[in-house]
């Protein structure tokens, strides 16, 4: 199977691993992806302590909250898309099918959002 992202084969260590473990195992470049962009957000954060901590006008900071919301997004996006890919098709394969349960309580709660 390709990634739809980089039309590159998935790597099979990508796969969050099936049974009770519930741990995932992301190449290592997707995890050097999802790090660079968590520190980017953190800096975001920082940010946004230090414009509400000089006074900056209101609108500013909500902007750069909106901002940050949109970048966790973006980091949910990727770790759900891959999730999917692999973890809950996987899961379904070896007969699995209380995961399609698990990702309707996962989408709940992002739509919450």
């Amino acid at each position: 199977m390709e990634s739809l992202r980089t039309g590159q084969p998935d790597v099979k260590e990508d796969q969050c691993s099936s049974g009770h473990s519930r741990k995932s195992h992301h190449s290592e470049e997707m995890k050097h992806n999802l790090t660079s962009r968590l520190n980017r957000i953190e800096g975001q954060i920082r940010g946004i302590k230090g414009m509400i901590e000089k006074d900056t006008y209101c609108d500013d900071v909500i902007t750069q909250i909106a901002a940050t919301q949109s970048a966790l997004n973006s980091v949910s996006n990727l770790l759900l898309e891959g999730h999917m890919k692999s973890c809950i098709v996987d899961r379904i394969q070896e007969g699995d099918l209380e995961v399609v349960d698990e990702l309707l309580a996962t989408m709940k709660r992002l739509m919450k959002k």
